[in-house]
């Protein structure tokens, strides 16, 4: 049995909008992620799907798109006053595992900003969802629990905490260091919390990249100087840029008593780099598409509201405590 989780609670990745239409265009790209209503298509664009795809030209390996593929570019593009300028793409629909409807991937490119979300499509063509479709005979915790992978990933904490939140994140992202903030002045209070920390540098941020190999870089030279560099970081995100991130990640690791000829050769290393990209495809496993999220005993929380953190701590310690007959 299925039913559809329709909540507005995905954010969109946050912009630094520098100029108003910068933020106007990001408005538009987050609200369609956003987007949780049952949409009925209407009978202009389920015209397009009464004939079949033009056939794939065998002089091109580029397979056209398919009537219900242009259906949905189209209403979407018509419902948000997208033009040429924003590149939208849609997956061809396959079979999901709700009955009835088909799943699509819609991604949305505009200069440097990106978004990609999920929708479900009747069969028919007439009805567009975007939601996440919850299958309420398995234990949801449990699968996200098993699919996040922590080998090899910072932590911070009690080995044996009842509590674990992974968290990942962008060291660029305005609204991670916001979560950083939160975590440093809420953690004190709750000893069954550890923290596991997971790279996902988002490709609209110049310097998130070099930031999060200079984190990879000090864990594995010593695991404990990792959140030396990850509070150095984030304390002082204002005053890093593209063009002396490098040399500030250098100052970082020398602050926290790390080899800085190691740490430099690490920087410049492949295995750095696949490290940060493990981080970052295990992320997209997880459907994560914007930071910070984070995965508290497995249940899913996107921003950095400290009042719901603390909700989901609360709730899984008394879960945890021990029931009176």
């Amino acid at each position: 049995m299925k039913r559809f989780n329709t909540e507005l609670t995905e954010a969109g990745t946050p912009f630094e909008a520098q100029d108003k239409q910068r933020a106007r265009r990001r408005m538009t790209l987050c609200g369609i992620l956003v987007l949780s209503a049952v949409m009925c298509l209407p009978a202009w664009l389920q015209a397009q799907n009464a004939g079949s795809a033009p056939a794939a030209s065998k002089s091109t390996a580029v397979t056209p798109p398919t009537a219900l593929q242009k259906s949905v570019e189209s209403y979407l593009r018509h419902l948000y006053a997208l033009g040429p300028s924003v590149q939208l793409t849609v997956s061809v629909p396959k079979d999901s595992e709700v009955p009835g409807l088909l799943e699509t991937n819609v991604d949305l490119k505009d200069g440097e900003n990106s978004q990609a979300a999920k929708f479900y499509v009747s069969k028919d063509g007439k009805y567009l969802v975007r939601g996440e479709a919850l299958d309420l005979s398995k234990d949801p915790l449990a699968e996200n629990r098993s699919r996040i992978q922590i080998k090899d990933a910072p932590v911070l904490g009690d080995a044996k905490a009842t509590i674990t939140l992974v968290e990942f994140s962008d060291f660029e992202c305005p609204v991670c260091r916001s979560l950083h903030d939160v975590l440093r002045g809420m953690l004190p209070n709750y000893p069954q919390v550890r923290v596991v920390f997971k790279d996902f540098p988002l490709d609209m941020h110049p310097w998130a990249r070099t930031a999060a190999l200079a984190g990879r870089c000090a864990y594995q030279q010593d695991p404990t100087a990792f959140w030396k560099v990850y509070d150095a970081i984030y304390d002082q995100q204002e005053v890093i840029s593209a063009s002396n991130a490098w040399s500030k990640m250098m100052d970082f690791a020398t602050q926290a008593g790390l080899n800085s000829d190691g740490f430099k050769a690490c920087m410049a290393s492949a295995e750095a780099g696949a490290a940060v990209d493990a981080s970052r495809a295990n992320g997209q496993q997880l459907e994560v598409n914007s930071t910070p999220t984070m995965f508290v005993n497995g249940r899913r929380l996107i921003g950095a509201d400290p009042h719901a953190l603390e909700q989901y701590i609360q709730y899984e310690l008394a879960q945890q405590k021990p029931t009176k007959n």
